[in-house]
């Protein structure tokens, strides 16, 4: 798959705000800052389709990308603040919650990990409740340039170990990628492709 074509379709704080459009929806999920942004405008072939930035917590709504009139590339929210009034840190979770809970549409979320680092507290916990839900996802390890090949694929099966313990089921999928080199995104895109057909 190639995408040619990606257009901002609308934001929303709630499913029923979403695009009237109704196509099958891919959605992407991380902490804040984990490079959500870049690699969205990375498989899209652009810098300009999600607004990157270095302060955490830029994107506050359901963000939908109509992708070549097919489908809806959806960025949702960060989880995870650690700097941000609690209030402020609930609305974004009944955010994140309404579109999980309730969008029929929604065919495969990728959660996003820093591939640098261990897994933090608040991706255990949230891969450990998508684990328990019927929502179908798979990993995507972030700014994996950051690394070397060796020492990237390590990290990333530590990771993956850290996973065992919390999540319900089998391990999910997993992808190493990087918005600044493009690695990844053929896998990626051709994981889309497949869960599409």
């Amino acid at each position: 798959m190639k995408i040619t074509e990606a257009i901002f379709a609308g934001s929303s704080t709630r499913v029923q705000e979403r695009p009237k459009e109704r196509l099958p929806e891919i959605a992407f999920i991380g902490r804040s800052n984990v490079g959500k942004s870049s690699l969205i405008n990375m498989l899209c072939g652009t810098r300009k389709l999600a607004m990157t930035s270095a302060t955490p917590g830029k994107t506050k709504l359901v963000n939908h990308f109509r992708i070549g009139g097919k489908w809806y590339l959806v960025d949702l929210p960060g989880y995870g603040y650690a700097k941000m009034p609690r209030k402020e840190i609930e609305k974004l979770e009944a955010i994140i919650r309404d579109y999980l809970n309730h969008s029929d549409d929604l065919k495969h979320l990728f959660v996003l990990v820093d591939s640098r680092h261990n897994l933090q507290k608040a991706d255990s916990a949230f891969i450990s409740e998508i684990s328990g839900s019927t929502i179908p996802y798979s990993i995507i390890f972030t700014k994996g340039d950051k690394l070397g090949p060796v020492a990237r694929e390590k990290q990333i099966l530590s990771c993956m170990r850290q996973l065992e313990p919390v999540i319900e089921g089998e391990l999910p999928r997993y992808f190493a990628s990087s918005g600044e080199t493009g690695l990844g995104k053929e896998d990626i895109l051709s994981y889309i492709e497949h869960i599409l057909k």
